[in-house]
């Protein structure tokens, strides 16, 4: 079998990608697949380097690999990708949208504002909002752009920084939540087990604590029963609700023991230091097994798309 991992991209997370992508190549059995990295920073390049792959194995993260885009490409090619489909990545990938949904469905998230342009720049809304507030990218992803701001002293810069870094040019303005982060990893319908996330020298878990080594520490968490089923409840809810499959994580807050979603990542992390693979050790599942898995379970998501596309014909 031809897997190609595909990773680079024209996002801020090119590196992260190529970490991700290096990883993954590492870790597939050379026993099974004949393994095909395709690297790439132009998008007209992906085309002819796709061309007679079984299964284009994704290690994109941020816009055209983590937004549905690419997805949507190689759905016209016709060739099988690992992850969520078009409209899950899209939706999980606009944070403002997915957590407009969420609320709709009963799951805690913390209350924000999303500005599309600075236009909308708003002191007395942040105001009324609450600080501290985190200032993110509507569209981004691994903490790329994001600041805490505790008074309006930093909020102009921290608006900029944020818009300068979102592809759509859309940001969120999100009241701080105190409080334990967890991260839930959902593998094929099943709840990993949950890590914990303590940064080790930053106030939250930024772009330095994610990926430098020795930036958080990251265990296991045992929670008391009913807050563990509260926070299985609300992953499961968001990887429905947002119509995700195979797998994904969702990134959490616990403050006075109520969860509150931050987001969902339909392509999680997959370099030594991320969670999902940490999270699938604890369970048991190595990083081969976790790559044989993924494989699995896309193809078996991609033969059920086309059946029901050939029966609807």
């Amino acid at each position: 079998m031809k897997v190609g991992v595909i990773m680079g991209g024209i996002s801020s997370e090119f590196e992260v990608s190529l970490n991700t992508g290096k990883e993954m190549m590492n870790h597939l059995d050379r026993n099974k697949y004949e393994v095909i990295p395709v690297v790439f920073n132009k998008p007209a390049e992906l085309v002819e380097k796709v061309k007679g792959l079984d299964v284009a194995l994704l290690a994109l993260h941020g816009a055209y690999g983590e937004d549905g885009t690419i997805q949507g490409m190689l759905e016209t090619l016709g060739i099988p990708y690992t992850g969520s489909g078009v409209l899950a990545s899209s939706l999980c990938m606009n944070k403002d949208l997915s957590k407009k949904i969420l609320r709709y469905e009963g799951v805690g998230t913390p209350d924000w504002l999303c500005w599309n342009s600075l236009d909308d720049y708003s002191p007395e809304a942040v105001e009324r909002l609450g600080y501290p507030v985190m200032v993110k990218p509507n569209s981004g992803g691994s903490s790329i752009g994001m600041e805490k701001v505790k008074d309006e002293k930093g909020l102009h810069s921290a608006v900029l920084k944020a818009f300068t870094s979102d592809p759509e040019q859309s940001i969120l303005v999100e009241r701080y939540t105190a409080g334990q982060e967890i991260t839930c990893s959902i593998l094929d319908g099943e709840i990993l087990p949950v890590i914990g996330i303590t940064s080790a020298s930053s106030e939250w878990f930024d772009y330095h604590a994610k990926y430098e080594e020795g930036g958080a520490e990251e265990v296991v968490v045992n929670l008391p029963y009913e807050l563990d089923q509260s926070v299985r409840k609300a992953a499961m809810t968001c990887y429905k609700a947002l119509k995700c499959s195979v797998y994904a994580r969702v990134d959490i807050l616990l403050s006075d023991g109520v969860p509150y979603v931050l987001e969902i990542n339909t392509l999680p992390g997959m370099t030594k230091a991320s969670l999902l693979p940490k999270s699938a050790a604890a369970a048991g599942i190595s990083f081969s097994s976790l790559l044989d898995r993924i494989i699995s379970c896309s193809l078996t998501e991609h033969k059920q798309k086309k059946g029901v596309t050939v029966h609807a014909e």
